[in-house]
């Protein structure tokens, strides 16, 4: 009987490949009676139904408001087609057709089923590094290209067993078309390779000569020996040590060539993540969520009784657990991570294992500022000096991919870096673009290709410093592309003409348009077009960053600008001091505060801190080019500011990594009260654009040093009197109800960020701020592309 039956064909878009839409569709038509079938193609989901009109209507509803957990229905179209008559729905194979495009998943972290399978005896999972289901496992760094099936990823190189082939075709069964089901019998096979060359279990694609448990058992060994582990992940691979064993520490740090960067850690569960830090509610949602990204969490302090021998370190998780000082020196913030992966859970060792230690350090598989290693064989020649062991796996990894970094500032999440469990997931463009590259900056560095209403920012890639990084970076555009579909018939760099990625993107041109946004205007539209702001709206933008070319030739950092997607006006700016050397003295911070003194008219007495960390001969040097500008550059960087406070306060005078010398001086105002003094910028309006003037603050930075003010009550009162002359700033130039929108990599900062933004929305001011993208420049090529998108 067709009598009162319709049939309509339905294009799902969005992401829905990888995270169990198909099976999802199958049961849902089940549970109504409806006929039809269900196939992923280039353009999505595409959906024959057909049944009574109101069961019709029911099925598009529960696609739209109750769909998968990990899906994301951008679109549902409906177009009636003829009646095709007969029973049963099925899942029919994927086609190619459509001209749309698909979104592929991020990878997923273990859900609780698998996790719970995982340690029970009686499933035939028991211990299985490589569990998953429709709901969790690897999707962004298996898939070769887009319609996301098993033959397109790195899954096709392992036959489904019977029993997994059973599941994959069973509607009832949670494994339901989830492609990279696998078991014991079929899956990727685990493998240790010792200090002395000798393989325990398994290696590469050989089979098993040892127990399936034997390769874990090893590892485990080599961590409570305090050795140094390389393990591959889902995205690459990590080197792993105990992060209670200052010895051991202390060696990854120096084969790492890390200097005082802090480490990461990994734990197996959220009580020894609250042993080790503070832990809120937004907190623990981040850390036990399918993104599992990299928290940044105030330390747990120890009591004052800790004992300090290594044998007291190990305690119950509800005691605080005394780390190695050598995995973040100086700094009062953790990186915590919870186990993402089965193979990290079986790692710290199951019921009955003999654990391994409660709190692994877990840093990216490489030398520092190379690209994380993902290939076995370039991963065994790369971490050869730096690794004791190695515990592997033959699922290939197609696409690199490091974890994500966030952090929690007033309950809301700030993203540091956006890479594993967000890329590629697309964002939502305001103003529509016609199909572009952005490349991003050298810092950081993401690139992104948008069309239409959609832009996909690719996972984090690295400072393009090296030739493996612009390797890294030739196929992570390659990759994007092929995902999504988009061919770019236009590309957008940073206006600095020496940037790699900008000569990267002429290089790479071959005839097409390259656009250039200069740095803080692309800011700028990043936090504009993260909250949907429309082609006319403009904003005053508040972008304090270290390092950005402007177009006076000036190295810019402390701006003020009135600023929409299709330009932008400089309403005021640090005022400039000489940067001499360039990446000198960014790596030395008392050279910028001797600048800042310079600038200000003040002695550089011996007194001073800075002045005392700066050999003679150097000042002598430096004394030359401020007074001829030889070899200077002017710049207006509030991050360089920051770093020339730290300096003069006495914190930190060379630094080991990017911006350490402004976090040991947060880290200092956190826990001080600055009393009742206050610093105060000053603001000369004569110019045009305005200026800041530093001095003031500079000088009084001196005179509390000089008079034995401690450098964390310092730290605090220069913390206040930025967050002062941001409040001071959207008075002047912000009429009300214009938004101030704050951008840039000094807004990593938590406590100015909350202090900012708190004064400004005191006084009646719309505050916008990065939710979903990074402040620093790993959300530049957003911006990027709305710029040139507009222009």
């Amino acid at each position: 009987m067709t009598a009162g039956r319709q049939r309509r064909r339905l294009v799902v878009r969005g992401v829905v490949q990888g995270v169990g839409f198909r099976p999802f569709v199958y049961t849902t038509a089940a549970e109504l009676s409806l006929s039809g079938s269900v196939a992923n193609d280039s353009s999505g989901v595409i959906i024959e139904i057909e049944g009574a009109p109101a069961d019709l209507d029911e099925f598009a509803r529960r696609l739209r408001e109750h769909p998968p957990p990990l899906a994301v229905v951008e679109s549902v179209e409906q177009t009636p087609v003829a009646l095709h008559g007969g029973t049963g729905f099925r899942i029919a194979d994927t086609t190619r057709d459509g001209g749309g495009r698909t979104l592929a998943s991020p990878d997923v972290a273990i859900c609780a089923d698998c996790a719970t399978e995982l340690a029970d005896p009686t499933d035939r999972r028991y211990r299985h590094p490589f569990i998953n289901c429709t709901n969790c496992g690897p999707r962004f760094t298996i898939i070769a290209e887009l319609p996301y099936d098993r033959s397109r990823t790195s899954m096709a190189d392992f036959p489904m067993c019977d029993r997994c082939a059973a599941e994959y075709t069973d509607s009832t069964d949670r494994r339901f078309h989830a492609q990279p089901i696998a078991c014991p019998d079929c899956g990727p096979r685990l493998g240790y390779l010792g200090p002395a060359g000798s393989p325990a279990g398994t290696h590469g694609t050989a089979h098993p000569t040892t127990g399936p448990d034997e390769p874990l058992d090893s590892a485990r060994n080599l961590l409570r020996d305090g050795g140094i582990l390389a393990v591959k992940g889902i995205g690459g691979y990590h080197l792993a040590c105990d992060a209670t064993n200052e010895r051991a520490v202390a060696t990854l740090r120096g084969r790492k060539r890390r200097g005082d960067k802090p480490f990461a850690v990994m734990v197996p569960d959220l009580a020894t993540a609250r042993a080790i830090a503070e832990v809120d509610d937004t907190a623990a949602v981040l850390l036990t969520g399918p993104q599992r990204p990299i928290v940044l969490l105030a330390r747990r302090p120890l009591p004052a009784t800790a004992a300090s021998d290594a044998d007291s370190r190990v305690v119950c998780d509800r005691d605080p657990i005394d780390l190695a000082p050598s995995v973040a020196p100086r700094n009062p913030d953790l990186g915590v991570m919870l186990a993402y992966t089965p193979l990290h859970l079986l790692l710290f060792g199951l019921s009955g294992d003999r654990p391994a230690p409660r709190v692994l350090v877990m840093t990216s598989g490489n030398l520092g500022g190379e690209p994380i290693c993902f290939d076995d064989s370039d991963a065994r020649t790369r971490l050869a000096e730096l690794a004791d062991g190695w515990l592997s796996h033959d699922r290939r990894i197609l696409t690199p991919c490091d974890d994500s970094v966030v952090r929690v500032v007033d309950g809301i999440e700030l993203p540091l870096r956006r890479s594993r469990g967000y890329a590629p997931l697309p964002l939502t463009l305001p103003v529509p673009v016609p199909p572009m590259l952005a490349v991003g900056a050298d810092m950081k560095n993401t690139c992104a290709v948008g069309e239409g209403r959609y832009a996909w920012l690719s996972q984090h890639i690295g400072d393009m410093d090296d030739l493996a990084t612009l390797r890294a970076f030739d196929s992570a555009a390659e990759h994007l592309a092929e995902l999504t579909g988009v061919r770019p018939t236009q590309l957008v760099a940073d206006a600095h003409p020496r940037y790699r990625s900008t000569t990267w993107a002429r290089t790479h041109a071959a005839g097409r348009p390259v656009h250039t946004v200069q740095h803080h205007h692309a800011h700028i539209a990043a936090v504009m077009g993260e909250h949907g702001l429309g082609a006319s709206d403009t904003v005053t933008g508040i972008a304090f960053d270290g390092t950005g070319f402007g177009p006076d030739g000036a190295i810019w950092g402390g701006e003020v600008l009135a600023a929409g997607y299709k330009g932008y006006r400089r309403l005021a700016h640090l005022q400039y001091v000489p940067l001499a050397g360039g990446d000198v003295s960014v790596h030395r911070p008392y050279r910028m505060a001797l600048a800042h003194l310079w600038s200000a008219g003040l002695d550089w007495s011996d007194t001073i801190a800075s002045v005392a960390a700066c050999p003679d001969d150097e000042r002598a040097v430096l004394a030359h080019q401020f007074g001829s500008g030889f070899g200077c550059t002017p710049t207006s960087s509030m991050g360089r500011l920051f770093d020339a406070v730290s300096s003069l306060a006495g914190v930190r005078h060379i630094v080991d990594y990017e911006a350490q010398a402004a976090i040991e001086l947060e880290a200092l105002a956190r826990a001080a009260d600055p009393g009742s003094r206050s610093y105060r910028f000053g603001l000369d309006h004569t110019a045009d654009p305005a200026v800041i003037d530093p001095a003031p603050v500079v000088a009084a930075v001196v005179t509390d040093a000089d008079h034995g003010v401690p450098a964390a009550v310092i730290a605090a009162r220069f913390h206040h009197a930025v967050a002062a002359l941001v409040l001071d700033l959207a008075l002047d130039f912000a009429p009300r109800p214009t938004t101030v929108a704050l951008s840039g990599g000094v807004f990593q900062n938590a406590l100015l960020l909350s202090a900012a933004r708190t004064t400004l929305r005191d006084n009646g001011f719309h505050v916008i701020t990065h939710r979903r993208l990074p402040p620093n420049d790993g959300g530049l090529a957003f911006g990027q592309l709305l710029a040139a998108g507009a222009g």
